[in-house]
């Protein structure tokens, strides 16, 4: 069952970002069997807009929580708020899942 995790840093943490980075990458590449999706979000000109969008595929709520929480990114204190809402998928690389 997906739910889409939409994370929002703290105000002015780009430095806390870029630090932890590696430590993110290498835990997204051990979960990759979980993630349908995931990104940074940018701004319209391609710099970092602070925060990011996983679709994850967990069977429940708590999952998708205990998901995040162990991100090395969560685990450094860097983001205000995170919000988790389960989605339906319908098309996916074009391809149609309903």
């Amino acid at each position: 069952m997906p739910y889409i995790i939409e994370t929002f840093d703290k105000p002015n943490h780009q430095e806390m970002r870029q630090q932890h980075r590696a430590k993110h990458l290498e835990y997204l590449d051990a979960n990759k069997q979980l993630l349908l999706a995931c990104g940074a979000k940018l701004q319209d000109d391609g710099k970092d807009a602070g925060g990011g969008l996983y679709i994850v595929d967990v069977e429940t709520r708590e999952a998708a929580q205990q998901f995040i929480d162990a991100d090395p990114f969560a685990q450094a204190d860097l983001f205000d708020r995170v919000t988790i809402t389960r989605w339906r998928k319908a098309y996916v690389d074009g391809v149609c899942h309903l």
